[in-house]
């Protein structure tokens, strides 16, 4: 069995490259994974590819097989999608997913993997880390049937929102982003659009994932009295100014944060880690979901390739790496 395996590193910020490594024999309990294909988040990622995590936020942000520390050299990532090739014998030949760096073969314990379902495709798996962050946030929003409801923000997480949101009964919901071409996306996920200035207002709860300051502004503004703003946009080092001294106390506007490092208090007697991925995965058998997948590129192409992500030469949702082996 080969034991060699090949890893993408952020060499510095806004450098990367193949690198080899050397796998470990896979002892008890481990698994040997090897890659079909693997996810770039472009808000996260291309964060820290850019060098853009504050020292204060290194830890939090640590990804679970991450090598190398902030800003760089480091291994970063955490969608991959892998078949099992050594292992307990009921999970090899299994395709699994698993919160590792962008790499063609890894050895993890058994328990870091969890089986795709039948009903997912192995290439749409890549998903699952976005729409369990998109559960999570929906368990801290806990909205209701016939809501009025806006997304600010068509990028991944957002777009995962909205996607899991329309299958709630009664509610008002609209994409809402500056560029038009979301449109197509929202389209394909069954929810309407709207550019920022269009957007209907009186929201009971608004879902901001934009990541910039017009957002978050442009959300607070369609809240009917006492709603709600979940914030699940991530600013890295940026600063952020907020009108606060217009009509925010008047009309008791709340503002929430929401964050995948942990379970939803609202779920968290009940539902562990484990639970939440394993729903996440179950809900990608809807084909709908295939539209946050804007590209593929070679792992090989990944140092050309993230550059690009990271500067919007390729404007990505999710941007999906295919691996040398996968059929």
């Amino acid at each position: 069995m080969n034991r060699t395996a090949r890893a993408f590193w952020l060499r510095s910020p806004g450098e990367g490259e193949i690198r080899e490594a050397t796998l470990a024999e896979p002892g008890e309990g481990e698994v040997l994974v090897r890659s079909l294909y693997s996810g770039v988040s472009r808000g996260t990622e291309t964060l820290v590819f850019r060098g853009g995590v504050p020292q204060s936020q290194h830890a939090a942000m640590r990804a679970p097989f991450q090598e190398g520390e902030f800003p760089a050299p480091l291994k970063y990532g955490y969608l991959s999608v892998g078949m099992v090739e050594e292992g307990p014998t009921a999970l090899v030949g299994r395709t699994v997913f698993c919160l590792y760096p962008h790499q063609s073969r890894y050895v993890v314990p058994a328990s870091a993997v969890t089986v795709v379902p039948d009903t997912v495709p192995a290439a749409r798996a890549v998903l699952a880390g976005t729409v369990e962050t998109a559960v999570n946030a929906l368990w801290d929003a806990a909205p209701l049937v016939g809501d009025r409801i806006a997304v600010v923000g068509g990028g991944m997480v957002g777009c995962s929102v909205a996607a899991l949101l329309a299958r709630f009964p009664g509610v008002r919901l609209q994409l809402v982003d500056a560029d038009p071409g979301r449109a197509a996306v929202a389209e394909a996920l069954g929810v309407g659009f709207a550019a920022p200035g269009d957007a209907l207002g009186e929201c009971d709860l608004v879902v901001h994932a934009s990541a910039t300051e017009q957002g978050l502004a442009r959300s607070l503004e369609l809240l009917r009295p006492e709603g709600t703003v979940l914030e699940l946009s991530w600013y890295g080092d940026r600063q952020v100014g907020l009108p606060l001294g217009e009509a925010f106390h008047s009309r008791r506007l709340v503002i929430r944060s929401s964050q995948v490092g942990t379970v939803s208090p609202a779920r968290r007697a009940s539902r562990t880690y484990a639970d939440r991925l394993a729903l996440a995965l179950d809900l990608l058998a809807d084909p709908a979901l295939d539209a946050l997948v804007t590209g593929e590129s070679a792992f090989e192409e990944l140092p050309e390739v993230m550059p690009k992500l990271a500067s919007g030469q390729i404007p990505a949702l999710c941007h999906r790496v295919r691996y040398a082996d996968t059929p």
